[in-house]
């Protein structure tokens, strides 16, 4: 904004000395739009100063470090999966307790404020009238750490309109296996099959749309249909907004339940509770009815399908041709998994669920079993079980075999430093310990036998029991008043510098 006296010099050169507006623009530096806008100003009264609304929040003091730092680790988490002012509201009071005592409003008007510089508006939903038993299905998004790693996720939601009460369960796709496996562990959470289910037009379900509103579907969806009797009901195109309770409910169960980025050691466990928090977020009262979303989920229970008599398999099978080292690929090459030496060139049945990719055997016995990679990028899953047994085996013809040369290099060192008898005995060890405490804790403990330079089996095994194995903690011995304290003994070490000074003075 311009000083009075610029505006006063603007004013006098055009009223006074006749300039035209060209001139004075280029005379002050100002853009003429600018010069034309205080020529023709005719209220100069003074405008009413803009309130600073952090003063108005001073019982926050002392909690103002905490919300800016959530808000400022939201910065790497999506915008839907970022903290509202309810979730720091109740992170606040989970955190201290007693101790706080600010109202919600207070919270709302800090953080209203914080966000302002970072993020933009959320957008509002409409409520939409749907019968008793009735439920809509979506995925959103949703970041997650997994054993300390970050993985881009998705989460389905299942909504049910009437009674506002809704379902989540986590997943690192948005497959088929996926919707399956999320639809059937809701179904069996609440021990029922909603009479009818909206979706919006997934390719994962919908392989086409028709006139007048048809849907061509995938075969596995109308058998998965069929399975548990519901009737489905799409979306038209481009249009969220007519399932517009699970897109609330989507926004909602991040903000609540995914907020800050969840971190655990493993997901179906982590889905569990999920659904234990969705039970119990249903006790709060409805937005708009009488009653608890809990209340009101009552007649939608009542109207729901039995559950069918047979679980379903939320599976699919496909044969995949393994290479010479017995491993096969999947999305477009990008995934590696390994079968066992025995199955090398050949073609092998594969489960795939939304967890587990699974190698069958011809009578459709498990053979190995792999997490599943998701991603559009190079992943590689190894188990060595398989292989170690089959080379244990045959030790003799280790080097002359790929395999060999797919070992980590501790084991080909450890090898190389073992007798040619004890080479057979030490891999089927080390096959022993993978399949007691897995592959990369018997890694450590060869890297650990390797710096010991212990090169038998016994050796091998007695390290791993020592490194890997369960050590008891046993209280310390508190002995009884009446037992005499003994003084402890201390040597005098010059005595024995003498008598060995003595002695070599002999020998010499």
């Amino acid at each position: 904004m311009l000083a009075m006296t610029q505006l006063h010099n603007i004013r006098r050169l055009f009223f006074e000395e006749g300039r035209n507006v060209s001139e004075i623009a280029k005379t002050t530096g100002c853009d003429r739009k600018t010069v034309r806008r205080y020529l023709n100003k005719a209220d100069w009264n003074i405008e009413a100063p803009v309130i600073d609304h952090e003063s108005n929040y001073p019982k926050l003091d002392q909690y103002k470090p905490d919300i800016d730092s959530w808000l400022t680790e939201d910065k790497k988490a999506k915008r839907k999966q970022r903290h509202t002012a309810q979730r720091v509201f109740d992170r606040l009071q989970d955190k201290y307790k007693d101790g706080f005592e600010c109202s919600y409003r207070t919270v709302a008007g800090y953080v209203a404020k914080k966000k302002k510089e970072i993020f933009g508006k959320v957008p509002g939903f409409l409520p939409l009238e749907h019968i008793p038993g009735e439920a809509q299905v979506d995925f959103g998004d949703a970041e997650f750490y997994e054993n300390g790693t970050l993985h881009g996720g998705k989460y389905l939601n299942v909504s049910f309109p009437f009674s506002n009460k809704g379902y989540l369960q986590l997943f690192r796709g948005e497959n088929q296996e996926c919707l399956f496996e999320g639809l059937k562990t809701i179904f069996e959470h609440i021990g029922g099959v909603p009479v009818r289910l909206w979706f919006d037009n997934m390719s994962t379900i919908v392989t086409k749309v028709l006139k007048e509103g048809e849907r061509n579907l995938t075969p596995d969806f109308i058998r998965f249909m069929e399975h548990h009797r519901f009737e489905s009901a799409f979306c038209n195109k481009n249009s969220g907004n007519e399932k517009g309770n699970v897109e609330g409910k989507v926004g909602y169960h991040r903000r609540n339940m995914l907020v800050p980025i969840p971190r655990f050691n493993n997901l179906k466990v982590f889905n569990e509770g999920l659904l234990d928090q969705c039970e119990q977020d249903a006790n709060r009262e409805h937005y708009r009815k009488e009653g608890t979303h809990e209340a009101l989920y009552q007649e939608d229970r009542q109207a729901l399908l039995k559950l069918p008599a047979e679980p379903f398999e939320t599976c699919k099978y496909m044969t995949v041709k393994t290479n010479g080292y017995a491993r096969f690929y999947l999305n477009n090459g990008l995934h590696e998994y390994s079968v066992a030496p025995k199955f090398a060139s050949t073609r092998v049945l594969v489960r795939i669920t939304a967890f587990e990719i699974i190698p069958l055997d011809e009578n459709h016995r498990e053979i190995v079993k792999h997490e599943r990679f998701y991603g559009s990028y190079k992943q590689q899953s190894m188990k060595w079980l398989p292989y170690l047994t089959q080379l244990s085996r045959c030790p003799g013809a280790l080097k002359y075999t790929g395999i060999y040369q797919m070992l980590p290099d501790p084991i080909k060192e450890y090898l190389e430093k073992c007798t040619k008898t004890d080479k057979g005995k030490v891999l089927k060890a080390i096959a022993s310990l993978s399949e007691k405490s897995g592959f990369k804790k018997a890694l450590v403990t060869v890297n650990s036998a390797l710096e010991y330079e212990a090169v038998d089996p016994d050796s091998l095994l007695t390290l791993h029991k020592r490194l890997h194995g369960k050590v008891v903690q046993l209280d310390p011995l508190r002995l009884p008043e009446q037992v005499p304290q003994v003084e402890i003994y201390k040597p005098n070490l010059l005595d024995y510098d003498k008598r060995l000074r003595i002695a070599g003075g002999s020998k010499c």
